[in-house]
Protein backbone atom coordinates (compact mmCIF):
# COMPACT_ATOMS: atom_id res chain seq x y z
CA UNK A 1 0.00 0.00 0.00
CA UNK A 2 2.82 2.23 0.87
CA UNK A 3 4.37 1.51 -2.51
CA UNK A 4 1.08 2.52 -4.18
CA UNK A 5 1.07 5.91 -2.47
CA UNK A 6 4.64 6.44 -3.37
CA UNK A 7 3.82 5.58 -7.01
CA UNK A 8 0.84 7.92 -7.13
CA UNK A 9 2.87 10.68 -5.58
CA UNK A 10 5.52 10.19 -8.22
CA UNK A 11 2.98 10.38 -11.03
CA UNK A 12 1.46 13.48 -9.53
CA UNK A 13 4.89 15.03 -9.17
CA UNK A 14 5.68 14.22 -12.78
CA UNK A 15 2.38 15.72 -13.89
CA UNK A 16 3.06 18.79 -11.80
CA UNK A 17 6.50 19.19 -13.26
CA UNK A 18 5.10 18.72 -16.77
CA UNK A 19 2.40 21.27 -16.03
CA UNK A 20 4.95 23.72 -14.70
CA UNK A 21 7.17 23.17 -17.70
CA UNK A 22 4.18 23.45 -20.08
CA UNK A 23 2.93 26.59 -18.40
CA UNK A 24 6.39 28.06 -18.51
CA UNK A 25 6.63 27.23 -22.22
CA UNK A 26 3.24 28.82 -22.84
CA UNK A 27 4.38 31.94 -20.99
CA UNK A 28 7.53 32.13 -23.02
CA UNK A 29 5.58 31.54 -26.22
CA UNK A 30 2.95 34.15 -25.41
CA UNK A 31 5.45 36.73 -24.12
CA UNK A 32 7.97 36.30 -26.91
CA UNK A 33 9.16 39.57 -28.50
CA UNK A 34 10.16 37.77 -31.64
CA UNK A 35 8.18 37.70 -34.87
CA UNK A 36 6.75 34.23 -35.54
CA UNK A 37 8.83 32.00 -37.74
CA UNK A 38 8.49 31.87 -41.54
CA UNK A 39 6.93 35.35 -41.74
CA UNK A 40 7.88 37.42 -44.80
CA UNK A 41 7.28 41.06 -45.75
CA UNK A 42 7.34 41.35 -49.55
CA UNK A 43 9.99 38.62 -49.84
CA UNK A 44 11.95 39.96 -46.83
CA UNK A 45 12.25 37.07 -44.35
CA UNK A 46 11.54 38.59 -40.96
CA UNK A 47 10.50 35.49 -38.96
CA UNK A 48 12.37 35.23 -35.64
CA UNK A 49 13.45 38.90 -35.64
CA UNK A 50 12.92 40.90 -32.47
CA UNK A 51 9.91 43.12 -33.04
CA UNK A 52 11.64 46.31 -31.82
CA UNK A 53 14.70 45.60 -33.94
CA UNK A 54 12.45 44.83 -36.91
CA UNK A 55 10.58 48.11 -36.53
CA UNK A 56 13.84 50.08 -36.52
CA UNK A 57 15.17 48.21 -39.55
CA UNK A 58 11.82 48.61 -41.31
CA UNK A 59 11.99 52.39 -40.83
CA UNK A 60 15.50 52.49 -42.26
CA UNK A 61 14.72 50.24 -45.20
CA UNK A 62 11.59 52.25 -46.09
CA UNK A 63 13.64 55.45 -45.95
CA UNK A 64 16.23 53.94 -48.27
CA UNK A 65 13.54 52.66 -50.60
CA UNK A 66 11.82 56.04 -50.77
CA UNK A 67 15.14 57.63 -51.69
CA UNK A 68 15.59 55.29 -54.65
CA UNK A 69 16.90 57.41 -57.57
CA UNK A 70 14.51 57.87 -60.48
CA UNK A 71 15.69 59.07 -63.87
CA UNK A 72 13.28 60.29 -66.55
CA UNK A 73 14.58 60.12 -70.10
CA UNK A 74 13.02 61.61 -73.22
CA UNK A 75 13.57 59.36 -76.25
CA UNK A 76 14.04 60.86 -79.73
CA UNK A 77 14.86 64.26 -78.25
CA UNK A 78 17.93 66.17 -77.12
CA UNK A 79 16.36 66.90 -73.74
CA UNK A 80 18.64 66.07 -70.81
CA UNK A 81 17.42 63.39 -68.36
CA UNK A 82 15.65 64.59 -65.22
CA UNK A 83 16.74 62.97 -61.94
CA UNK A 84 14.69 62.77 -58.76
CA UNK A 85 13.78 60.22 -56.06
CA UNK A 86 10.67 58.23 -55.23
CA UNK A 87 9.81 60.36 -52.21
CA UNK A 88 10.15 63.53 -54.31
CA UNK A 89 7.65 61.96 -56.69
CA UNK A 90 5.20 61.67 -53.81
CA UNK A 91 5.77 57.93 -53.16
CA UNK A 92 5.57 56.77 -49.53
CA UNK A 93 5.76 53.18 -48.17
CA UNK A 94 4.23 51.62 -45.09
CA UNK A 95 3.56 48.19 -43.52
CA UNK A 96 0.84 49.33 -41.15
CA UNK A 97 -1.25 46.13 -41.26
CA UNK A 98 1.82 44.09 -40.21
CA UNK A 99 2.71 46.55 -37.44
CA UNK A 100 -0.86 46.42 -36.11
CA UNK A 101 -0.76 42.61 -36.16
CA UNK A 102 2.55 42.60 -34.27
CA UNK A 103 0.97 44.74 -31.55
CA UNK A 104 -1.69 42.07 -31.09
CA UNK A 105 1.08 39.59 -30.20
CA UNK A 106 1.74 41.58 -27.03
CA UNK A 107 -1.81 42.63 -26.17
CA UNK A 108 -4.67 40.94 -24.30
CA UNK A 109 -4.71 37.82 -22.15
CA UNK A 110 -2.26 34.97 -22.35
CA UNK A 111 -4.66 33.02 -24.49
CA UNK A 112 -5.27 36.05 -26.73
CA UNK A 113 -1.53 36.39 -27.27
CA UNK A 114 -1.12 32.67 -27.84
CA UNK A 115 -3.96 32.65 -30.39
CA UNK A 116 -2.60 35.76 -32.12
CA UNK A 117 0.82 34.16 -32.43
CA UNK A 118 -0.57 30.77 -33.44
CA UNK A 119 -2.72 32.21 -36.23
CA UNK A 120 -0.24 34.87 -37.34
CA UNK A 121 -0.23 35.27 -41.15
CA UNK A 122 2.96 34.26 -42.93
CA UNK A 123 2.95 36.56 -46.02
CA UNK A 124 2.68 40.34 -45.77
CA UNK A 125 2.87 43.02 -48.48
CA UNK A 126 4.69 46.31 -48.37
CA UNK A 127 2.18 48.99 -49.39
CA UNK A 128 2.81 52.38 -50.95
CA UNK A 129 0.79 55.53 -51.44
CA UNK A 130 1.42 57.88 -54.34
CA UNK A 131 0.37 61.49 -54.67
CA UNK A 132 0.09 61.64 -58.45
CA UNK A 133 -0.22 65.42 -58.39
CA UNK A 134 3.46 65.75 -57.47
CA UNK A 135 4.82 64.70 -60.89
CA UNK A 136 2.27 66.92 -62.62
CA UNK A 137 3.57 69.88 -60.65
CA UNK A 138 7.15 68.87 -61.51
CA UNK A 139 6.44 68.54 -65.24
CA UNK A 140 3.99 71.40 -65.53
CA UNK A 141 2.78 73.02 -68.73
CA UNK A 142 5.28 75.88 -68.57
CA UNK A 143 8.11 73.36 -68.15
CA UNK A 144 6.92 71.64 -71.32
CA UNK A 145 7.00 74.93 -73.23
CA UNK A 146 10.45 75.82 -71.90
CA UNK A 147 11.77 72.32 -72.64
CA UNK A 148 10.21 71.50 -75.99
CA UNK A 149 9.24 74.95 -77.25
CA UNK A 150 6.02 76.01 -78.94
CA UNK A 151 4.68 74.73 -82.25
CA UNK A 152 5.26 77.08 -85.17
CA UNK A 153 2.46 77.66 -87.66
CA UNK A 154 3.08 77.27 -91.34
CA UNK A 155 2.82 80.46 -93.36
CA UNK A 156 1.82 81.23 -96.89
CA UNK A 157 3.80 83.81 -98.84
CA UNK A 158 2.99 85.44 -102.15
CA UNK A 159 6.28 86.30 -103.84
CA UNK A 160 6.90 89.40 -105.94
CA UNK A 161 6.32 87.34 -109.06
CA UNK A 162 2.98 86.09 -107.62
CA UNK A 163 4.12 82.58 -106.75
CA UNK A 164 2.48 80.88 -103.77
CA UNK A 165 5.11 79.49 -101.38
CA UNK A 166 4.95 77.96 -97.91
CA UNK A 167 7.11 78.05 -94.81
CA UNK A 168 6.76 74.66 -93.12
CA UNK A 169 5.09 74.27 -89.77
CA UNK A 170 7.06 72.91 -86.81
CA UNK A 171 5.54 70.43 -84.37
CA UNK A 172 6.84 69.91 -80.83
CA UNK A 173 6.76 67.12 -78.29
CA UNK A 174 4.46 67.11 -75.32
CA UNK A 175 4.07 64.59 -72.48
CA UNK A 176 1.45 61.92 -73.02
CA UNK A 177 0.04 62.62 -69.58
CA UNK A 178 -2.47 59.79 -69.43
CA UNK A 179 0.13 57.24 -70.48
CA UNK A 180 2.84 58.75 -68.28
CA UNK A 181 0.75 58.30 -65.13
CA UNK A 182 0.44 54.60 -65.92
CA UNK A 183 4.16 54.28 -66.69
CA UNK A 184 5.15 55.82 -63.35
CA UNK A 185 2.68 53.70 -61.42
CA UNK A 186 4.02 50.49 -62.96
CA UNK A 187 7.63 51.57 -62.28
CA UNK A 188 7.07 52.14 -58.55
CA UNK A 189 8.56 49.01 -56.86
CA UNK A 190 6.18 47.01 -54.71
CA UNK A 191 9.06 45.04 -53.18
CA UNK A 192 12.42 45.98 -51.72
CA UNK A 193 14.65 47.73 -54.23
CA UNK A 194 18.30 46.72 -54.17
CA UNK A 195 19.59 50.27 -54.66
CA UNK A 196 19.28 50.29 -58.46
CA UNK A 197 18.00 53.49 -60.01
CA UNK A 198 14.67 53.42 -61.78
CA UNK A 199 14.80 54.50 -65.43
CA UNK A 200 11.53 55.73 -66.88
CA UNK A 201 11.16 56.54 -70.57
CA UNK A 202 8.70 59.39 -70.74
CA UNK A 203 5.94 58.70 -73.30
CA UNK A 204 5.74 61.62 -75.73
CA UNK A 205 3.24 62.75 -78.30
CA UNK A 206 3.66 65.33 -81.02
CA UNK A 207 1.69 68.53 -80.80
CA UNK A 208 1.07 69.75 -84.29
CA UNK A 209 0.94 73.42 -85.17
CA UNK A 210 -2.52 74.93 -85.45
CA UNK A 211 -1.74 75.82 -89.06
CA UNK A 212 0.11 73.25 -91.14
CA UNK A 213 1.30 73.39 -94.73
CA UNK A 214 -1.34 70.83 -95.57
CA UNK A 215 -4.14 72.82 -93.92
CA UNK A 216 -3.04 75.89 -95.88
CA UNK A 217 -2.92 73.92 -99.13
CA UNK A 218 -6.36 72.51 -98.38
CA UNK A 219 -7.71 76.07 -98.38
CA UNK A 220 -7.14 76.06 -102.13
CA UNK A 221 -5.17 79.27 -102.59
CA UNK A 222 -3.07 77.58 -105.25
CA UNK A 223 -2.16 80.34 -107.69
CA UNK A 224 -2.99 83.74 -109.06
CA UNK A 225 -6.26 83.43 -110.96
CA UNK A 226 -6.63 86.95 -112.32
CA UNK A 227 -4.98 90.37 -112.23
CA UNK A 228 -6.86 93.56 -113.12
CA UNK A 229 -5.43 97.06 -113.09
CA UNK A 230 -6.97 100.49 -113.68
CA UNK A 231 -5.31 103.84 -114.24
CA UNK A 232 -4.92 105.94 -111.11
CA UNK A 233 -4.76 109.56 -112.21
CA UNK A 234 -1.96 111.38 -110.37
CA UNK A 235 -2.29 114.85 -108.92
CA UNK A 236 -5.50 114.53 -106.92
CA UNK A 237 -4.10 113.71 -103.48
CA UNK A 238 -7.53 113.37 -101.86
CA UNK A 239 -8.83 110.93 -104.45
CA UNK A 240 -5.63 108.87 -104.37
CA UNK A 241 -5.85 108.68 -100.56
CA UNK A 242 -9.43 107.43 -100.77
CA UNK A 243 -8.66 104.79 -103.42
CA UNK A 244 -5.52 103.55 -101.68
CA UNK A 245 -7.26 103.41 -98.28
CA UNK A 246 -10.16 101.30 -99.56
CA UNK A 247 -7.68 99.04 -101.36
CA UNK A 248 -5.68 98.58 -98.14
CA UNK A 249 -8.82 97.47 -96.33
CA UNK A 250 -9.43 94.56 -98.69
CA UNK A 251 -5.76 93.64 -99.13
CA UNK A 252 -5.18 90.07 -97.86
CA UNK A 253 -8.91 89.54 -97.31
CA UNK A 254 -9.81 85.86 -97.52
CA UNK A 255 -13.27 84.76 -98.59
CA UNK A 256 -14.21 81.24 -97.59
CA UNK A 257 -16.40 79.12 -99.88
CA UNK A 258 -19.85 80.70 -99.99
CA UNK A 259 -18.74 83.97 -98.35
CA UNK A 260 -20.19 87.17 -99.78
CA UNK A 261 -17.94 90.18 -100.27
CA UNK A 262 -19.78 93.29 -99.03
CA UNK A 263 -18.35 96.63 -100.16
CA UNK A 264 -20.52 98.62 -97.76
CA UNK A 265 -18.76 96.93 -94.83
CA UNK A 266 -15.40 97.66 -96.46
CA UNK A 267 -16.23 101.37 -96.75
CA UNK A 268 -17.36 101.55 -93.12
CA UNK A 269 -14.12 99.91 -91.96
CA UNK A 270 -12.01 102.11 -94.22
CA UNK A 271 -13.61 105.28 -92.91
CA UNK A 272 -13.01 104.15 -89.34
CA UNK A 273 -9.39 103.09 -89.96
CA UNK A 274 -8.11 105.72 -92.38
CA UNK A 275 -10.77 108.38 -92.83
CA UNK A 276 -11.71 109.87 -96.22
CA UNK A 277 -10.49 113.09 -97.80
CA UNK A 278 -12.07 115.65 -100.11
CA UNK A 279 -12.38 114.62 -103.75
CA UNK A 280 -15.09 114.95 -106.44
CA UNK A 281 -18.15 112.76 -106.03
CA UNK A 282 -21.16 112.14 -108.28
CA UNK A 283 -24.29 113.84 -106.98
CA UNK A 284 -27.53 113.70 -108.90
CA UNK A 285 -25.68 112.86 -112.10
CA UNK A 286 -23.02 115.57 -111.74
CA UNK A 287 -19.44 115.71 -110.51
CA UNK A 288 -19.33 117.95 -107.45
CA UNK A 289 -16.90 118.48 -104.55
CA UNK A 290 -17.40 115.97 -101.73
CA UNK A 291 -15.77 113.55 -99.33
CA UNK A 292 -14.58 110.07 -100.32
CA UNK A 293 -14.48 110.58 -104.06
CA UNK A 294 -12.77 107.72 -105.89
CA UNK A 295 -13.85 104.82 -103.72
CA UNK A 296 -15.77 103.28 -106.62
CA UNK A 297 -12.55 102.74 -108.56
CA UNK A 298 -11.79 99.96 -106.07
CA UNK A 299 -15.24 98.36 -106.36
CA UNK A 300 -15.17 98.68 -110.16
CA UNK A 301 -11.69 97.14 -110.49
CA UNK A 302 -12.66 94.32 -108.14
CA UNK A 303 -15.90 93.83 -110.12
CA UNK A 304 -13.86 93.16 -113.24
CA UNK A 305 -11.69 90.67 -111.36
CA UNK A 306 -14.80 88.87 -110.10
CA UNK A 307 -16.31 88.78 -113.60
CA UNK A 308 -13.18 87.25 -115.07
CA UNK A 309 -13.06 84.59 -112.36
CA UNK A 310 -16.58 83.42 -113.07
CA UNK A 311 -17.84 84.46 -109.63
CA UNK A 312 -21.51 85.10 -108.87
CA UNK A 313 -22.27 88.82 -108.75
CA UNK A 314 -24.90 89.32 -106.05
CA UNK A 315 -25.41 93.08 -106.30
CA UNK A 316 -24.01 95.68 -108.67
CA UNK A 317 -25.09 98.84 -110.46
CA UNK A 318 -23.33 101.08 -112.93
CA UNK A 319 -22.50 104.75 -112.29
CA UNK A 320 -24.93 107.32 -113.57
CA UNK A 321 -22.03 108.80 -115.54
CA UNK A 322 -19.28 106.99 -117.47
CA UNK A 323 -15.95 106.71 -115.62
CA UNK A 324 -12.57 107.39 -117.16
CA UNK A 325 -10.73 104.32 -115.89
CA UNK A 326 -12.99 101.57 -117.34
CA UNK A 327 -15.14 101.04 -120.44
CA UNK A 328 -18.86 101.72 -120.06
CA UNK A 329 -20.74 98.67 -118.84
CA UNK A 330 -17.88 97.40 -116.68
CA UNK A 331 -18.02 99.69 -113.65
CA UNK A 332 -19.63 99.18 -110.23
CA UNK A 333 -20.75 102.19 -108.22
CA UNK A 334 -21.50 102.60 -104.53
CA UNK A 335 -24.01 104.79 -102.71
CA UNK A 336 -24.31 104.33 -98.99
CA UNK A 337 -27.76 103.01 -98.12
CA UNK A 338 -28.80 102.80 -101.79
CA UNK A 339 -26.32 100.96 -103.98
CA UNK A 340 -23.86 98.27 -102.90
CA UNK A 341 -21.41 95.96 -104.62
CA UNK A 342 -21.45 92.34 -103.51
CA UNK A 343 -20.22 89.07 -104.98
CA UNK A 344 -20.10 85.48 -103.76
CA UNK A 345 -17.11 83.16 -103.62
CA UNK A 346 -18.36 80.27 -105.72
CA UNK A 347 -14.95 78.67 -106.40
CA UNK A 348 -15.48 75.98 -103.74
CA UNK A 349 -12.18 76.97 -102.10
CA UNK A 350 -10.80 80.00 -100.29
CA UNK A 351 -10.26 83.17 -102.30
CA UNK A 352 -7.49 85.64 -101.43
CA UNK A 353 -7.66 89.30 -102.50
CA UNK A 354 -4.39 91.19 -102.92
CA UNK A 355 -4.22 94.88 -103.78
CA UNK A 356 -1.51 97.43 -104.50
CA UNK A 357 -1.21 100.94 -105.87
CA UNK A 358 1.98 101.69 -107.77
CA UNK A 359 3.11 103.41 -110.97
CA UNK A 360 -0.24 105.19 -111.25
CA UNK A 361 -2.04 101.86 -111.29
CA UNK A 362 -4.57 100.32 -108.92
CA UNK A 363 -3.87 96.58 -109.10
CA UNK A 364 -6.17 93.87 -107.79
CA UNK A 365 -5.25 90.17 -107.89
CA UNK A 366 -7.30 87.15 -106.92
CA UNK A 367 -5.56 83.99 -105.73
CA UNK A 368 -7.40 80.71 -105.39
CA UNK A 369 -8.45 77.61 -107.29
CA UNK A 370 -9.48 77.62 -110.92
CA UNK A 371 -8.83 75.17 -113.73
CA UNK A 372 -5.92 76.40 -115.80
CA UNK A 373 -7.65 75.74 -119.13
CA UNK A 374 -10.66 77.86 -118.12
CA UNK A 375 -10.79 81.64 -118.56
CA UNK A 376 -13.35 84.40 -118.94
CA UNK A 377 -13.52 87.53 -121.02
CA UNK A 378 -15.97 90.42 -121.16
CA UNK A 379 -17.69 92.01 -124.14
CA UNK A 380 -19.84 95.12 -124.13
CA UNK A 381 -22.28 96.31 -126.76
CA UNK A 382 -23.69 99.81 -127.02
CA UNK A 383 -27.31 99.32 -128.03
CA UNK A 384 -28.45 102.95 -127.79
CA UNK A 385 -26.92 106.40 -127.78
CA UNK A 386 -28.98 108.87 -125.78
CA UNK A 387 -28.77 112.43 -127.09
CA UNK A 388 -28.52 115.25 -124.57
CA UNK A 389 -31.47 117.49 -123.97
CA UNK A 390 -31.35 121.28 -123.73
CA UNK A 391 -32.12 123.10 -120.53
CA UNK A 392 -32.44 126.82 -120.12
CA UNK A 393 -31.67 128.76 -116.99
CA UNK A 394 -32.47 132.42 -116.44
CA UNK A 395 -29.58 134.86 -116.12
CA UNK A 396 -30.74 138.46 -115.68
CA UNK A 397 -27.19 139.74 -116.08
CA UNK A 398 -27.25 138.90 -119.78
CA UNK A 399 -28.57 141.41 -122.31
CA UNK A 400 -32.26 140.93 -123.02
CA UNK A 401 -32.76 138.52 -125.90
CA UNK A 402 -29.29 137.00 -125.59
CA UNK A 403 -28.18 133.56 -124.40
CA UNK A 404 -24.97 131.80 -123.43
CA UNK A 405 -24.04 128.10 -123.39
CA UNK A 406 -22.70 127.32 -119.93
CA UNK A 407 -22.46 123.52 -120.22
CA UNK A 408 -22.12 121.50 -123.36
CA UNK A 409 -24.25 118.39 -123.28
CA UNK A 410 -22.85 114.87 -123.35
CA UNK A 411 -24.36 111.76 -124.84
CA UNK A 412 -25.74 108.98 -122.71
CA UNK A 413 -25.57 105.26 -123.47
CA UNK A 414 -27.42 102.03 -123.08
CA UNK A 415 -24.95 99.16 -122.87
CA UNK A 416 -25.21 95.39 -122.65
CA UNK A 417 -22.39 93.38 -121.05
CA UNK A 418 -21.65 89.70 -121.65
CA UNK A 419 -19.40 87.26 -119.84
CA UNK A 420 -17.88 84.65 -122.11
CA UNK A 421 -16.44 81.42 -120.74
CA UNK A 422 -13.51 79.90 -122.59
CA UNK A 423 -12.17 76.37 -122.25
CA UNK A 424 -8.84 75.77 -123.94
CA UNK A 425 -9.34 79.14 -125.63
CA UNK A 426 -12.70 78.20 -127.17
CA UNK A 427 -16.01 79.80 -126.25
CA UNK A 428 -18.32 77.39 -124.44
CA UNK A 429 -20.90 79.79 -122.98
CA UNK A 430 -22.04 83.41 -123.13
CA UNK A 431 -23.85 84.98 -120.21
CA UNK A 432 -25.66 88.31 -120.43
CA UNK A 433 -24.75 90.14 -117.25
CA UNK A 434 -26.37 93.59 -117.25
CA UNK A 435 -28.08 96.23 -119.35
CA UNK A 436 -26.73 99.56 -118.08
CA UNK A 437 -27.97 103.07 -118.78
CA UNK A 438 -25.73 106.13 -118.51
CA UNK A 439 -27.78 109.27 -118.53
CA UNK A 440 -27.08 111.98 -121.03
CA UNK A 441 -25.91 115.27 -119.55
CA UNK A 442 -28.04 118.16 -120.82
CA UNK A 443 -26.78 121.22 -122.59
CA UNK A 444 -27.29 124.15 -120.23
CA UNK A 445 -28.04 127.52 -121.81
CA UNK A 446 -28.30 130.72 -119.80
CA UNK A 447 -30.74 133.22 -121.27
CA UNK A 448 -32.46 136.55 -120.58
CA UNK A 449 -35.64 136.76 -122.58
CA UNK A 450 -37.04 139.58 -120.57
CA UNK A 451 -40.06 137.38 -119.79
CA UNK A 452 -40.65 133.65 -119.63
CA UNK A 453 -37.79 131.23 -120.24
CA UNK A 454 -37.85 129.37 -123.54
CA UNK A 455 -39.56 126.04 -123.22
CA UNK A 456 -37.37 123.09 -122.36
CA UNK A 457 -37.80 119.55 -121.25
CA UNK A 458 -39.82 119.33 -118.09
CA UNK A 459 -37.45 118.70 -115.20
CA UNK A 460 -37.96 115.62 -113.15
CA UNK A 461 -37.15 115.62 -109.45
CA UNK A 462 -35.97 112.17 -108.41
CA UNK A 463 -34.40 111.81 -104.99
CA UNK A 464 -30.75 112.86 -105.45
CA UNK A 465 -28.23 110.06 -104.87
CA UNK A 466 -24.58 110.50 -103.86
CA UNK A 467 -22.28 108.09 -105.74
CA UNK A 468 -18.58 107.36 -105.54
CA UNK A 469 -18.17 108.99 -102.14
CA UNK A 470 -19.47 109.14 -98.58
CA UNK A 471 -20.47 112.76 -98.22
CA UNK A 472 -21.31 115.72 -100.42
CA UNK A 473 -21.77 117.99 -102.16
CA UNK A 474 -19.20 120.11 -100.41
CA UNK A 475 -19.44 123.65 -101.79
Amino acid sequence: MKKLYIGLAGVFLLLLIAAIVGWSSLQRYANSTAIPNEVELSSWSIGGMDISAFEKELTQRIKELEQTPVTFTFPKTQVSPVSTTLDKLGVYYQAQPLLEALKQLQAGSLWDRIEARRSFKKDWTLNFTWDNQVWKQRFHAQWEIQTFGKPVDATRTITKDDKVTYTPDQSVYRLDRIQMEQVIRVAIPSEWQEGDALNIEVPLVKQEAAVTVQSLKDEGIDRKIIEISTYLKPGDAGRIHNVVSAAKTINNMVLKPGDIFDYEKVIAETEKEYGFQEAPVIFNGKLVPGIGGGICQVSSTLYNAALRTGLEVVERRNHSLPVAYLPIGLDATFSEGYINFRFKNTTGKNLLIRTSAENNQLIIKLFGTMEKNVSYKMETKTVQIIQPTVKYVKNASLPVGSQETIQKGKQGYKVESYRIKLVDGKEVSREKMYVDTYKAQPTLIATNSGGQNPSSEKPSNPEPILEDGVNGPNF
